[in-house]
C-alpha cells in the first residue's frame, strides 16, 4: 500500500483551501472577507476553515473592537515546520540542515567518462569538501576530457580538472562503491554489477558534448542532483 502523503500536503492542496491559505498569508482577515475574496459560499467557506484549524494551520481571535468578529490567522511558524516535514517525507535532500555526509563511496558511469560523470565525480567531491569518495569511469573512455567540462568546472566552480584523464569501468570493478549512478542512458543498459551490492540509480543526463553549449546547464542540472543526493548519504551514514 502507498504512503498517504502528509497532512500539510493533504490539507493544502485542496484548491480552496490553497486560495484560504494564500489570502492569509497576506495577513488576518474575517470570515466575510475571505468569502467576498475565494467567491465562494461562506458555508463552505466555514467548512474549509474548521479543518485548517483541526490542522493547526489557522488559528482564530476574537476582534478586541468588535467582540461578535473574529479574526483568522495563518500561523506561518506551523506552516514552515509542516512543509519542512514534508520535503523530508518526500526526499531527505529536502530537509533543511542535513549535515554534510562522510564515509561513503560513489560511482558516476557514462559512455565516455570525458564529460558528464567526470563533472559529477568534481561536483561531489566538492560539496562534500572530500568526505564522500567520489569516482567515475566509462563503458567506452574517450582519450581525454572534453575541453567543455574542464573549462565550465574551472570557470563556474572553481574546479581543476585538466590533468584528469577518462578511465575504464573495469579499472573500478573490483573497488567497493555504496552507490552506483549511471549518467548517461546508453550505458544505463550496459552497466555491470558491483560486488557488495551497491545501491543502483540512473540520472539521464543529456550528453553536452552534442551541444557545446549547454555545458554550463548540464553542470547545473548536475549540481543541483549532487546537492540533493548529500542528504541521501548523510542519513545512510548516521549510527
Amino acid at each position: 500500500m502507498a504512503p498517504e502523503p502528509p497532512a500539510f500536503v493533504r490539507l493544502a492542496a485542496h484548491p480552496l483551501r490553497w486560495a484560504l491559505l494564500t489570502a492569509l498569508a497576506g495577513g488576518d482577515l474575517r470570515v466575510r472577507e475571505l468569502v467576498a475574496l475565494v467567491g465562494e459560499p461562506q458555508n463552505l467557506v466555514s467548512y474549509h476553515l474548521r479543518l485548517l484549524r483541526e490542522g493547526g494551520l489557522v488559528t482564530t481571535a476574537r476582534s478586541t473592537f468588535d467582540g461578535r468578529d473574529s479574526y483568522y490567522h495563518l500561523d506561518l511558524g506551523r506552516c514552515a515546520s509542516a512543509l519542512a516535514a514534508a520535503g523530508a517525507a518526500l526526499h531527505p535532500g529536502l530537509r533543511p540542515g542535513t549535515p554534510v555526509p562522510g564515509g561513503s563511496a560513489v560511482l558516476f558511469v557514462c559512455t565516455g567518462n570525458s564529460a558528464r560523470s567526470p563533472i559529477a565525480e568534481a561536483l561531489l567531491r566538492r560539496r562534500s569538501a572530500g568526505k564522500v569518495t567520489a569516482a567515475s569511469a566509462g563503458s567506452h573512455p574517450k582519450a581525454a576530457l572534453h575541453p567543455g567540462a574542464v573549462r565550465v568546472l574551472s570557470e563556474e566552480f572553481g574546479i581543476d580538472v585538466a590533468r584528469q584523464r577518462p578511465r575504464h569501468l573495469d579499472t573500478v570493478a573490483g573497488h567497493r562503491f555504496d552507490h552506483v549512478i549511471t549518467v548517461c542512458d546508453k550505458v544505463r543498459e550496459v552497466c555491470p554489477e558491483f560486488p557488495h551490492h551497491p545501491r543502483r540509480r540512473h540520472w539521464s543526463i543529456p550528453d553536452p558534448a552534442a551541444d557545446p553549449g549547454s555545458f554550463a546547464r548540464i553542470a547545473a542540472e548536475l549540481d543541483t542532483r549532487v546537492r540533493h543526493l548529500l542528504p541521501e548519504l548523510g542519513q545512510e551514514a548516521r549510527p
